[in-house]
């Protein structure tokens, strides 16, 4: 009888020696995936990562001449994002020679109206670098003028990732180029971007440093 139960005993021993380690292996590997989870949520979590995302969704504007933005107002970055493109330029100091010259074209509706476009805009003082009597007489040819400004309109919404190594058709029908990378950007290897990715209701739009004239 004494030797039955002993065995008896030692076979619930073995059992649970045998249970164990299978206990403890479940329990480990349970932990180790709550581990697992825990570190990713924590990495997730973490500045570098925040600072790592926050890099890969940026998509504001960028350049010198955007510091002459207005802060607020319609003519404020969050301003022109409200406004068609026309009338959001209207509302830039920085841009009025421009907007003059698109009125003058009649070409305010058309901007206006189009839908995904972008529009490389010269600056009043790029306009300045054109002779005022050459200027005068664009400005009082409807036709070179209109000529002049849909080559500066793109068809399609351009990212400052498109410009890297970009050739684009324009409104005009004739192509023109962007290269550059970063925060520096050049058209036509002439005209600099000098306050980029500025976004309005149905464009982006580039400030550039000199007006684009079309090759033919």
């Amino acid at each position: 009888m004494m030797t039955t139960t002993r065995t008896r005993r030692a076979a619930v021993t073995l059992a649970a020696a045998a249970v164990l380690p299978l206990a403890l292996s479940a329990c480990s590997s349970s932990d180790a995936k709550d581990n697992s989870g825990s570190s990713a949520s924590a990495a997730a979590s973490s500045p570098m990562a925040s600072k790592s995302m926050d890099a890969g969704s940026m998509d504001q504007p960028f350049g010198p001449a955007c510091s002459s933005v207005p802060k607020n107002g319609a003519g404020s970055f969050d301003g022109m994002a409200k406004d068609p493109v026309a009338t959001a330029a209207s509302n830039n100091p920085a841009l009025s020679t421009l907007v003059t010259a698109v009125k003058k074209a009649g070409l305010v509706d058309t901007l206006n109206n189009a839908q995904n476009i972008t529009v490389f805009a010269p600056t009043n003082d790029a306009f300045n670098k054109i002779p005022k009597a050459t200027l005068d007489k664009i400005l009082n040819d409807k036709a070179q003028l209109t000529k002049i400004l849909t080559y500066h309109v793109v068809g399609q919404k351009l990212a400052p990732k498109d410009l890297e190594n970009g050739s684009f058709d324009t409104l005009e029908k004739s192509k023109l180029m962007t290269s550059g990378s970063g925060e520096s950007y050049t058209v036509n290897d002439t005209a600099k971007v000098v306050c980029g990715n500025v976004k309005t209701a149905n464009a982006n739009v580039y400030i550039i440093d000199t007006v684009l004239m079309p090759k033919s």
